[in-house]
């Protein structure tokens, strides 16, 4: 198994595009992974990363940026299973301002009747506020195709027009008069919310 070391990692990329995907539990001369259903990691390219103390520390920081979701199948449907670490917990009384605010629907594609999340329009990783001005209605796919593209990029984007085609146009100007509201969201940033 090939050793790496935590320079070799895009720091910003873990609880983004590298994610928990399970654990290894060890006792009694056995090791075993244990996966999270629906996620189907490589394993054939699976890398030891030693780390120290505070390296540790660090990781566990940074990947609270990150929702964890495992749906399972009941007598009634689908029942979503949401974990989430305390440091990226949005109050939920805000969550649902946000989703009565923008009709339960994604602002970005329209899509409704599906599970939504919260977008930070200030990117919550450079520190962008959890409050209802800095927060949009989101459909989980359009989220991840954000990403941690700003806002003035994702809004004009051609991915987001291709999105947004079906759009209203009042929910598109609105969306489009989110810009004019940027420089005071990057004002109320939350400073020192992770150590680097």
């Amino acid at each position: 198994m090939k050793t790496t070391n935590l320079s070799d990692i895009n720091f910003y990329d873990i609880g983004n595009e590298i994610q928990t995907v399970g654990i290894i539990l060890s006792g009694k001369g056995h090791s075993y992974i244990l996966l999270v259903p629906e996620k189907s990691p490589d394993l054939s390219n699976l890398e030891l990363l030693p780390l120290t103390l505070d390296e540790w520390t660090t990781i566990f920081k940074q990947m609270d940026t990150l929702e964890t979701e495992i749906f399972e199948q009941d007598v009634s449907g689908v029942t979503k299973k949401l974990i989430r670490k305390s440091q990226r917990t949005i109050d939920n009384y805000l969550q649902w301002a946000c989703f009565k605010r923008d009709n339960y629907t994604c602002r970005y594609c329209g899509r409704d009747g599906i599970p939504m999340s919260v977008d930070h329009v200030d990117l919550w990783e450079e520190g962008g506020a959890a409050i209802l001005e800095n927060l949009i209605t989101s459909c989980r796919q359009c989220n991840k195709d954000r990403g941690r593209v700003k806002y003035e990029d994702w809004i004009t984007s051609n991915v987001y027009k291709k999105k947004s085609e079906n759009l209203l146009d009042s929910v598109k100007q609105q969306n489009f008069a989110v810009l004019t509201t940027l420089s005071n969201l990057r004002a109320q940033r939350v400073k020192n919310i992770r150590s680097r």
